[in-house]
């Protein structure tokens, strides 16, 4: 019987949704989900619309895997990723338009919208370029990522990182949007940075507020709407 069935599903619910949210084409992204003692990950060359539970191929942090398929070429990256920080449940990569069109010129997406500190900081980095499945690529975006849920590859496109797929794709769809909006905004020339210390503002209303998530009011900043009550 195959193992992790909910998060297998959720994996290849996850590519689908990629490609349907505009954020990738094709086979080109791949997608991992921590498990008890390692990852699973899309399998290589495998149309997603094709994949079953039974496809999605199980990796040890050894690099080691079960099944008849094989793993994304990417395979270290996740490896990498989730070896690395206990914090990411999610691995997201893919090639976006925007975001890519960006990292093709190594250019990282600095702060010039507060919406940047989503991605854990004051930009969003762009690791140097590395042949695609290379140990130098895997270790290039774990640099990048140190401190960030997001980063570009030089070349190549942009890798994501959550709690939960839905979290990951939440924030590749706001990358690529950041991306767009930046690219836009150079045709009237180079937009004004928001400096350090308002990103970090920012970031910790964010946490505070749990954007994007239901609110504990207890603690919540002061400006913050609250509920009535109903007595």
């Amino acid at each position: 019987m195959t193992s992790h069935l909910i998060e297998r599903q959720a994996v290849i619910d996850g590519c689908l949704a990629m490609n349907r949210l505009g954020i990738n084409q094709g086979m080109s992204g791949n997608l991992s989900h921590r498990i008890d003692g390692g990852f699973l990950v899309t399998p290589t060359s495998m149309p997603y619309d094709a994949m079953t539970p039974a496809d999605i191929v199980e990796m040890g942090f050894d690099g080691t895997y079960l099944g008849d398929h094989r793993p994304s070429s990417e395979w270290r990256i996740h490896r990498d990723i989730l070896r690395a920080r206990p914090d990411v449940t999610v691995v997201l990569h893919a090639h976006p338009t925007f975001a890519t069109a960006l990292a093709v010129h190594g250019r990282p997406i600095p702060s010039f919208h507060y919406m940047v500190a989503l991605a854990g900081g004051d930009s969003i980095r762009c690791a140097p370029y590395a042949t695609f499945g290379t140990q130098e690529l895997s270790d290039h975006a774990l640099a990048a990522l140190e401190g960030r849920l997001a980063c570009l590859l030089a070349n190549h496109g942009m890798i994501v990182l959550g709690s939960s797929v839905q979290s990951a794709l939440s924030l590749a769809v706001e990358v690529e949007t950041l991306a767009r909006q930046y690219l836009y905004a150079q045709q009237f020339g180079e937009p004004v940075i928001l400096p350090p210390e308002e990103i970090a503002r920012v970031a910790e209303k964010m946490r505070r507020m749990k954007y994007g998530q239901p609110v504990d009011d207890g603690d919540a900043p002061d400006d913050t709407a609250r509920p009535r009550s109903s007595d």
